[in-house]
């Protein structure tokens, strides 16, 4: 991209990485070097957390309110009852209020960590487009809104037609996605001022569906800024692992194994990662992205204790570094690691190697559990098991069981009491 941005966000933004597309590049970086511009991310509540898919949008709010300008965050109370079609196979499935509910309150946790909330002109807004979709007049809203949309250009944005080109159901429910979501744009320039809705490139349809809807309905000029959609170096989607989602709550993925998801990225993606995840210059990014060897390790802890201090503290990166150099340099069992307690009546008469690893959580299933004993990756308490059929008793759990998958994924197994 040969533009050349006058604002300290779009220079933020393009030299570290942010940037896939924008409706607009010179105007919007016109109108953030003229004053403070608000701008928004939706999130729809479908997990009681986001994962680490979400983290570049996160990190888009963070520095867009570190360069002095207001983050809106848009929880998608309303729209999570439609439910989003973009890159997906098949309809969503649908949730009742009080879940959406509770799934809003466990992401609220996750963006206290990264914004400033509060009354000031600077500080980042939370909002829910229930306040305003769930009392929508139906025949009003076809009227003063729908007759904006062209069918025959809804049809023509990937979200819609990818589904429709593998000849899979797409719900009326989910075609009106892209007007509500156009219609929240509306509605924040209309209540809040804001002239910037920002998401991932396969939110280019939605995004560019809402700028002309506020153009049309409040004749405001606003813009779109798209990221590009992450994949790690070796083509995996951003946010799974081997043992399932990596999420930003404690609650459900620890700090320890939060930790861990960084500092086993690829060599290829530090560098990378080090500009999108984290606040360190981008020359130290660039400096350690391209150290080899032995040496990368050290800049892949560097990149896990910075991620996990602004997702958990510093007091939660500092024991998971300490916990994994216990568990990797001298053998321990380490105080930070996941750990399954299991009561008495679990273990019975015994349990065996493969219900430890699936109820520990290191693999999803008992099939996965028989194909890491076979192929050589697990051991517990260092010896590799060799009998998915192999039996602990209760002694053997009350000193403490390590489970050991792969080279890099431990937990602990404890017997109660």
């Amino acid at each position: 991209m040969s533009f050349e941005p006058k604002s300290e966000f779009m220079q933020v933004m393009q030299e570290r990485g942010f940037i896939a597309d924008c409706t607009d590049f010179e105007g919007l970086d016109s109108a953030l070097s003229e004053g403070a511009v608000s701008g928004y991310i939706g999130f729809d509540a479908t997990a009681p957390s986001l994962h680490v898919g979400s983290l570049i949008q996160i990190m888009m709010l963070r520095w867009l309110q570190k360069c002095g300008h207001k983050p809106i965050v848009l929880m998608g109370g309303g729209t999570t009852k439609v439910g989003d079609p973009t890159d997906r196979a098949e309809e969503r499935p649908l949730l009742s209020p009080e879940r959406i509910e509770e799934n809003i309150a466990g992401i609220r946790k996750v963006f206290t960590r990264y914004l400033t909330f509060g009354e000031g002109a600077g500080d980042a807004l939370m909002v829910n487009n229930a306040e305003w979709l769930d009392d929508l007049n139906y025949l009003e809203f076809l009227r003063d809104v729908g007759r904006h949309f062209s069918v025959n250009r809804m049809l023509s944005f990937d979200s819609v037609k990818l589904r429709l080109e593998r000849e899979q159901s797409l719900s009326f429910l989910e075609f009106n996605y892209m007007i509500l979501q156009a219609y929240d744009f509306m509605e924040l320039n209309r209540r809040h001022g804001c002239r910037l809705q920002m998401g991932g490139s396969d939110q280019w349809g939605n995004i560019v569906n809402g700028i002309d809807l506020t153009r049309r309905m409040q004749g405001e000029e606003v813009f779109g800024l798209t990221t590009p959609l992450l994949t790690t170096s070796d083509g995996r989607k951003m946010g799974k692992s081997a043992g399932g989602a990596v999420w930003l709550n404690p609650e459900m993925l620890s700090p320890y194994e939060f930790w861990q998801y960084w500092r086993n990225v690829t060599d290829a993606d530090v560098g990378r990662f080090l500009k999108l995840y984290t606040e360190l210059p981008v020359e130290e990014c660039e400096r350690l992205g391209a150290l080899q060897g032995s040496e990368i390790n050290e800049a892949k802890i560097r990149l896990a204790n910075e991620i996990t201090t602004l997702a958990h503290g510093e007091e939660a990166a500092k024991a998971a570094e300490a916990t994994a150099r216990e568990v990797f340099e001298k053998g321990g069992l380490g105080e930070e690691l996941p750990t399954l307690s299991l009561s008495p009546e679990d273990v019975g008469d015994g349990i065996s190697a493969v219900q430890l690893f699936v109820r520990s959580g290191l693999v999803p299933s008992g099939k996965e559990a028989k194909r890491l004993i076979a192929g050589g990756g697990a051991r517990i308490d260092d010896r590799p098991i060799r009998e998915p059929g192999e039996m602990f008793d209760a002694e053997a759990l009350e000193k403490g069981l390590k489970l050991t998958a792969g080279r890099k994924r431990h937990a602990l197994v404890t017997l109660e009491g």
